[in-house]
């Protein structure tokens, strides 16, 4: 070792000098600390696989035929006998015109294709740059000169020294000098899931790709970059690129890239180039548009790793089958994927049927027409003449399937994530997975940690018990006893991270800097405040001179060192959790510095009169311990549990960390949104509880529970000690604080509320985590937010979004950003439907009446580009709003077409499709001009068909501006200044038309239209906005019909749903004639509701049977609870109408809600149970989001049936009268 380490010429305490020719010398001679990337995908392969698309090969095929039919001259080229097939072409002499409109289709393709290829091609340079990103901000700590400094990643050579921590991801290969036991879980190269102890005498071996799960320590550098071990793995499987990157299509595991190779931005993984997320668009494009089988297949993949190269951002395993695992384990597809790909199959499915039959009937009406009716023969002349006519109906059918099919939306989709990702960045949000964005905007629980995310991770000491007295405030080093004081000061200085320090504040006047552990900083901050620096004891022991130390980790929740003192004896100090240290404390320092016996009795005492009083107030509480060992013979240090007891208590101190001054609004819009947020912390429950309390996650007078994770444990595990998912079921719809948690303890909720059946709607769970130990339940979540400032590697590594600043309300901006991308494609998709509808039909029924399609191949396939491209541009741009927040989550299976936009599209259909037949059928007489109807193969645009035409596109144009709202609003120009993307494209799309109908002439079937027809089609587009103000006036409530219509995407039809489609959908038109109606139904609540508190006390006694077990103090107590309750939400429904999102929300709150299928047994007398309220009752569902009752209400006691399940037997007729009245 020694030799080695002269060898790279190092002198180890102090590390390398820095002087920049060493350090350039060492990157030539072994190499930089990166990976070199793959390349990104040219242009021109992103244009190939752009020409992929089944539709578009379908149409360059029909336009090759064309093509090759308009130059071939048949020889019989004037004779008669062929009938009306070649009528009035030659008259105007335009038959060699003839290869414009296959020109014209191939030019069209040749837009879609290049406009597909640059959305790849600039989604993947955003990607990069996001890599980079990302890459800039992974750090490390290293020596050099005698100087802790952060280095990035890239920057590190061989022989640094780097010191290392818990939850570090180690970026390059290395020995180590130094080491407190160190635990190495070294899975990402072996597999094996068991940690390796590692020493510097035993097994110094650290490898790069590997995380540090315990301990700390220094390494000198040993390989870097291609020459490490990850470095070796990535080579390999870049030799194997190729066909890694053929069996990645299949199988879709994106082995990610490392921090090391982070600089690799995507890793020379091969699969991992960003060059594949172009592909995402294109396979979800495929997956979306066509229903062919394969490509639906890619689909699912593409979701499941949409935008993998970030996963490449925080580091990761090097080996494929961590990583297979972990894409398994990610979340099912997410919810607006799943809905989208079922859409856009059977929206598929319905164009290809209507294309097929539109072919089907041109050919058979011609034939009909020329062979059966005019009884010709079919001459081989005119043959070719035949065959153009079959191609152009060929042509037509193709046209209605690419009207039909909506393209569009993987675009939008891409689009709107794409810009949200990059627009969340500015909101502190750092997305690693795409479509952890759109996930967040279901999110109806949310799992947070405390310390640094609800609070402002400033942790600074304010109380402490010393000598025997509780100090309110710090106080004065006069008044310890000086020995007390000493062995304070020593034990808080030596026991706790050599680099966590305290440093001189960066601007004048400003707050000292703290570096490291927060908890540490508080307490080296109390040594501060008693005017003793703790540097000074660091430097008289250095970390080396350290005997041995047992590190904090989340069993032991405490930190322990052994020093050995001058005369060769041990002294270990200990801190951790004030309640397990002082268990393990047989005596204390007194009020003059001697020790003193600490009997159980005493602790109890302690308990009651130091800690819950400060736990009380907030406080973290920490217990400052110590014990001598002799020196012979020696203690077996091994054996922890003996050495850490009998110790001697010092003090407690109670540590501050004040909550964020933004929190309490945050959390009140999460649950206003219909959010749980749910608080999990490893602190002690009266602290948990307390802050809980300032940030407004509980208020007082609700039924919720604050557990700890011991009784937490109790209460889900069955006697064998399985978790079993009927206990998580009676505990997590109350469960508002989890303290003294252990991680596993974190991830047993999450997957419990995850798995949960209990309500109709399968929870969608966001958790925050920092810690290395979070990795599970970050994995689990449907989102996991990683800390950027706190959070580990490790952490950061098991997530999908970072939270760059730590701080919970930029959760809450991700549930807005969210709610916006499924807004957005909701928004698209009704414009977009509108547009396919009635294309569709139009191309059907005039190719069926008049031979011809009113809408030409180009002219479909122009509109199709504004629908498409421009409109999922214009519509995915809109910034989001603060009333995104004002309603409850969409949930999983609440259809992607919701009853409003059903009505919109039928609405604006009907408009438009009487417009444009009366514009065929009557528009030449109307307009005074020939008739477009019957034309012959190659005859001359007509004026009556631009018409029609330029009407169809101007009504679309308009109506865009109508899609810009779906929940019935009156205002559609709301805001519309605040997204110039979408104000450009409309006058963009309205200036090409003009040039279109103006000059475009024979290739888009275009004639030029005058002033007089112009304003007729402006105006009849106008006419779009109108209407949709009548639309918007129409109850849905009066349209019936439309639920099925908007049950679309419905899993399973699930009647529950239908009736809560009414509560959840915000129709402004039914809201305003609900507002008389609600005084009225509110009045007659409360009268039944007074009727029910009085039944209660009546029957107090008679029901105890029936609530199983339940004293009679529970009993009375509750009824009291009740009758507050009652009073409280008097005053809060007057206050607050609002709060309910509609009438029924307000009736709904069940009074008694009994299972179907158990038999109605009369609960205390039927006849005082108001019929109609009972009826209403089974026939409505309470509000969507069960386990927020209480805060939508305002009235606490209308627990409902999944509430009530949790406290009887699931047998019992009555589900429980605890709480539900």
């Amino acid at each position: 070792m020694k030799s080695w380490v002269s060898r790279v010429s190092l002198s180890p305490p102090a590390g390398l000098t820095g002087d920049p020719a060493d350090l350039d010398k060492r990157k030539d001679v072994y190499g930089q600390n990166l990976i070199p990337p793959k390349k990104p995908k040219t242009f021109l392969q992103l244009v190939w696989e752009a020409l992929q698309d089944v539709t578009l090969i379908i149409l360059e095929i029909a336009a090759m035929i064309s093509l090759g039919l308009s130059f071939y001259q048949p020889p019989g080229e004037g004779s008669e006998s062929c009938g009306a097939a070649n009528a009035g072409a030659e008259d105007e002499g335009e038959a060699e015109a003839g290869w414009i409109e296959g020109a014209a289709i191939l030019l069209s393709v040749v837009c879609v294709v290049l406009v597909t290829a640059f959305n790849d091609w600039s989604k993947e340079k955003q990607f990069r740059g996001l890599q980079s990103r990302i890459e800039q901000e992974q750090k490390f700590q290293v020596v050099r000169g005698s100087q802790v400094i952060q280095l990035p990643v890239a920057d590190i050579v061989v022989g640094d020294i780097a010191q290392i921590k818990y939850g570090d991801l180690l970026p390059a290969d290395g020995i180590l000098i130094q080491g407190n036991d160190l635990k190495i879980d070294e899975s990402s190269l072996t597999g094996e899931s068991d940690h390796v102890r590692k020493s510097a005498d035993k097994d110094p071996m650290l490898l790069s790709g590997t995380h540090v799960m315990e301990g700390s320590g220094r390494m000198v550098v040993t390989a870097v970059g291609v020459n490490s071990q990850t470095g070796i793995i990535f080579t390999l499987l870049g030799a194997g690129g190729e066909e890694e990157e053929k069996k990645e299509k299949k199988d879709c595991t994106h082995p990610s890239s490392h921090p090391i190779a982070t600089i690799a931005t995507d890793g020379a993984a091969g699969a991992n180039a960003p060059g594949n997320t172009s592909l995402v668009n294109g396979k979800m494009q495929d997956g979306n548009m066509e229903n062919n089988q394969t490509k639906v297949k890619k689909q699912d993949g593409a979701a499941a790793m949409e935008m993998q190269p970030l996963k490449s951002a925080e580091g990761g395993e090097a080996d494929e089958k961590e990583k297979k695992k972990a894409s398994v384990s990610k979340k099912e597809k997410s919810v607006l994927q799943g809905k989208l790909t079922k859409l856009a199959v059977q929206i598929g499915k319905a164009g290809l049927v209507m294309s097929a039959i539109t072919v089907i009937i041109l050919v058979l009406y011609f034939a009909i027409d020329n062979f059966v009716l005019q009884k010709r023969q079919w001459l081989p002349e005119c043959t070719p003449i035949y065959i153009q006519y079959f191609v152009k109906f060929f042509i037509i059918g193709v046209t209605v399937l690419v009207v039909a099919v909506p393209e569009g939306l993987p675009l939008a989709v891409t689009i709107s994530l794409a810009y949200s990702v990059k627009k969340m960045m500015k909101d502190n949000n750092l997305v690693r997975h795409l479509d952890a964005c759109e996930t967040m905007g279901n999110a109806t629980a949310i799992c947070s940690d405390k310390t640094g995310t609800l609070t402002t991770n400033r942790m600074t000491a304010v109380q402490c018990y010393v000598g025997d007295v509780h100090y309110k405030v710090i106080p004065d080093p006069s008044s310890i006893p000086p020995k007390t004081l000493d062995i304070l000061v020593s034990a808080i200085s030596i026991n706790s991270a050599y680099t966590t320090k305290i440093l001189p504040p960066d601007k004048e006047g400003g707050l000292p800097k703290q570096v490291g552990n927060k908890t540490e900083c508080g307490l080296l901050g109390l040594v501060l405040d008693l005017k003793r620096d703790y540097q000074s004891i660091r430097n008289q022991i250095p970390e080396e001179k350290l005997y041995k130390v047992y590190t904090f980790n989340s069993v032991r929740k405490s930190m322990s060192t052994v020093t050995k003192l001058q005369d060769g004896s041990f002294r270990m100090y200990s801190k951790g959790a004030s309640e397990i240290v002082l268990k393990k404390c047989s005596r204390i320092l007194n009020e003059v510095g001697e020790q003193r016996v600490f009997r159980p009795r005493d602790r109890d005492d302690m308990v009651k009169k130091v800690i819950e009083p400060m736990a009380c107030d907030g406080l973290r509480t920490i217990c400052v311990a110590y014990r001598d060992f002799s020196a012979d013979p020696e203690p077996n240090w091994d054996d922890e549990n003996n050495i850490v007891s009998d110790l001697t208590a010092i003090c407690v101190v109670g540590i501050e960390d004040p909550v964020r001054p933004e929190v309490p609004e945050a959390i009140r819009k999460c649950q206003r949104a219909g959010i749980t947020v749910r608080m999990v912390t490893g602190d002690n429950i009266n602290t948990a509880r307390a802050i809980a309390i300032k940030c407004g996650i509980i208020h007082p007078g609700e039924d919720f529970l604050c557990i700890d994770g011991k009784e937490f444990n109790r209460r889900i595990r069955n006697e064998k000690g399985e978790v079993e998912q009927e206990r998580i079921d009676k505990v997590w719809p109350k469960l508002r604080v989890l303290a003294r948690s252990s991680p596993t303890d974190k991830h047993t909720l999450v997957k419990g509320i995850i798995d949960s059946t209990l309500v109709d709607q399968r929870q969608v769970v966001a958790v925050t985590g920092d810690g290395t130990n979070d990795g599970p339940a970050l994995k689990k979540a449907d989102v996991g937010f990683a800390m950027g400032i706190a959070g580990t590697d490790v952490a950061k590594e098991a997530s999908d979004i970072i939270l760059t600043d730590d701080n919970f309300t930029s959760i809450v901006k991700a549930v807005m950003w969210g709610r916006n991308v499924y807004d957005s494609i909701s928004k698209f998709l009704q414009f977009q439907l509108t547009v396919n509808v009635v294309a569709v039909i139009v191309a059907f029924t005039g190719a069926c009446i008049t031979q011809d399609s009113p809408l030409k191949a180009v002219q479909m396939l122009w509109v199709n580009l504004i629908m498409d491209t421009f409109a999922s541009l214009a519509l995915a741009t809109e910034p989001p709003t603060e009333s995104l927040l004002m309603r409850k989550p969409y949930g999983r299976n609440k259809p992607l077409i919701s009853s409003t936009m059903t009505k919109n599209i039928l609405g604006h259909g009907i408009y438009q499709l009487i417009i444009i037949f009366t514009l065929l059928f009557v528009g030449e007489q109307i307009f005074d001009i020939d008739s477009g109807r019957n034309a012959p193969l190659h005859s001359p645009p007509s004026e009556h068909y631009t018409i029609i035409f330029n009407t169809f596109v101007m009504m679309q144009l308009f109506n865009e501006i109508n899609a810009r709202k779906i929940h019935g609003e009156r205002n559609v120009f709301d805001g519309i200044f605040r997204n110039p993307i979408f104000c450009s494209i409309v006058l963009g799309t309205f200036a090409i038309q003009i040039v279109i109908v103006q000059f475009g002439g024979k290739p888009f079937s275009c004639s030029p239209l005058d002033l007089e027809k112009w304003m007729w089609c402006v105006f009849l587009g106008l006419g779009e906005l109108v209407w949709g103000q009548v639309i918007s006036s129409i109850p849905n409530s009066k349209l019936r019909f439309l639920k099925g219509a908007g049950q679309l995407t419905q899993k399973d039809d699930m009647p529950e749903e239908e009736m809560n489609e009414d509560q959840e959908e915000i129709d402004h038109a039914e809201r305003e004639l609900r507002r008389g109606q609600i005084l009225w139904f509110r009045g007659l609540s409360r009268i039944q509701t007074q009727i029910e508190v009085v039944n209660t006390f009546k029957s107090g006694t008679s029901f105890q049977g029936a609530l199983r077990r339940q004293s009679s103090t529970t009993s009375q107590n509750q009824d009291i609870r009740v009758v507050n309750a009652f009073r409280s939400s008097l005053y809060e429904g007057l206050e607050k109408p609002e709060s309910r999102t509609s009438i029924h929300n307000f009736m709904t709150h069940p009074e008694f809600r009994i299972e179907d299928s158990t038999p109605h047994i009369p609960l205390i007398d039927d006849t005082d149970i108001d019929d109609e309220a009972a009826r209403k009752n089974s026939s409505q569902p309470s509000s969507p989001n069960k386990n927020n009752n209480a805060i939508d209400s305002g009235i606490n006691l209308t627990t409902d049936t999944s509430k009530s399940a949790a406290s009887s037997s699931p047998g019992s007729p009555l589900h429980s009268l605890e709480t539900s009245l």
